[in-house]
């Protein structure tokens, strides 16, 4: 639905730390994206050799930035970056990423929001495995992202 280059645009992820590759879909609650650069041995996360799946929280984190970016857009809005304040319930199911074949996907919707604030639940898979999945708060900067005012 939405490649890379649409994603640079939502989000203060440039390069390679912008972590999805596109979007499969989205609503007014919810994204589905997918990602292949957990493979990738230059991987900005990487340390040791090896991507933890700790950084899902990352890959989390940033689905929440694009379709808050996607619903700004949406609204006619500017797109306003945040600052992630709050990981909850967290529950990695692997302890790795690097070396899984293939996609991996995940899911975020928004569970409570207010003018400043978005908190939203995530969940990272591989195929039909549960790799992560959590809640995360962040907090909503008063800026909109660069060249977006």
């Amino acid at each position: 639905m939405l490649a890379r280059e649409d994603i640079l645009q939502l989000v203060p992820h440039q390069g390679d730390m912008c972590l999805w590759d596109e979007v499969l879909a989205w609503t007014a609650t919810d994204i589905v994206l997918c990602a292949r650069n957990h493979r990738d041995p230059a991987h900005p996360l990487r340390s040791d050799g090896r991507l933890r799946a700790i950084h899902l929280c990352e890959y989390g984190a940033q689905a929440m930035a694009v379709h808050g970016g996607l619903r700004a857009r949406q609204r006619g809005g500017a797109v306003v970056p945040g600052v992630l304040v709050a990981l909850r319930d967290v529950q990695l199911h692997v302890a790795r990423i690097d070396d899984l074949d293939g996609a991996i996907e995940a899911t975020a919707q928004v569970l409570a929001e207010a003018e400043n604030s978005q908190q939203y639940g995530f969940r990272i898979t591989h195929g039909s495995r549960v790799l992560a999945a959590g809640r995360a708060a962040v907090m909503l900067q008063p800026r909109p992202l660069p060249g977006q005012d």
